[in-house]
């Protein structure tokens, strides 16, 4: 099974950046987590647009096989990133759950 790390790495090695953080938000120094989530969603569904547009491209005969391939690995590694956040989320969120007040 990926872990959260491993899927992090190998999304800023294929895509060629990190999930990069919006600018601090307001007075408090801290960082837009909404802005944030909202940008990495942005990334995926790109990435999953562009292995359609590459798909078709491919099935038409206008794309190279290894176009589609990396397009498609690209938008795998997009996806596996946000299933192992949204894990990480629900365990941070079960484990709050379980803190006696």
């Amino acid at each position: 099974m990926i872990t959260a790390l491993a899927a992090a790495k190998a999304y800023a090695a294929t895509a060629n950046h990190g999930i990069s953080a919006p600018a601090p938000a307001g007075a408090s120094g801290g960082i837009d987590f909404g802005a944030m989530v909202k940008s990495a969603m942005n990334d995926v569904v790109g990435a999953s647009h562009k292995a359609e547009t590459q798909i078709v491209a491919g099935t038409q005969g206008k794309a190279q096989l290894i176009d589609v391939a990396t397009a498609i690995s690209s938008a795998e590694t997009s996806l596996e990133t946000v299933m192992a956040v949204r894990d990480q989320v629900i365990s941070a969120y079960q484990e709050i759950m379980r803190m006696p007040i």
